[in-house]
């Protein structure tokens, strides 16, 4: 299995840590005083991030421009119990699209592998455990 770490550093502020790269989140606060994006932010911010991916891959595969791809992404939350309740993704291609290579884009687009997850979710363990006693 792959791995993440995550560690608080502060009061809701955590350091996820993969492979040889660092990630601060936190929750929005009063004093408007923040380290990151929220967890949920990171994982919509993910799914775009995807999606960017597969669409920049399918433009230059096709020899088509693709800098300046941009995905803009709206969502919203739903409650009871807390979640997010949907979220539209517009790609915004660097140059004019005909109908096949826009339909070809969305398709790419639709094998991201996060999207992939969210539609078919993992099953997810949580198991709570205590530090390990230091020997001296």
């Amino acid at each position: 299995m792959a791995s993440i770490s995550v560690t608080e550093f502060d009061n809701d502020r955590f350091e996820i840590r993969t492979r040889n790269h660092a990630v601060l989140v936190d929750q929005p606060r009063a004093d408007d005083v923040e380290v990151g994006a929220s967890p949920v932010e990171l994982m919509v911010m993910s799914l775009a991030g995807c999606a960017a991916y597969y669409a920049a891959r399918y433009l230059r595969s096709n020899g088509l421009p693709h800098k300046g791809l941009r995905v803009d992404c709206q969502w919203n939350m739903r409650a009871n119990p807390a979640r997010v309740a949907r979220v539209q993704l517009t790609i915004v291609s660097p140059s004019e699209l005909d109908r096949d290579h826009r339909d070809g884009m969305i398709a790419a687009v639709s094998h991201c592998t996060v999207t992939n997850t969210l539609n078919d979710p993992p099953k997810i363990d949580v198991i709570a455990s205590a530090p390990v006693p230091s020997v001296d």
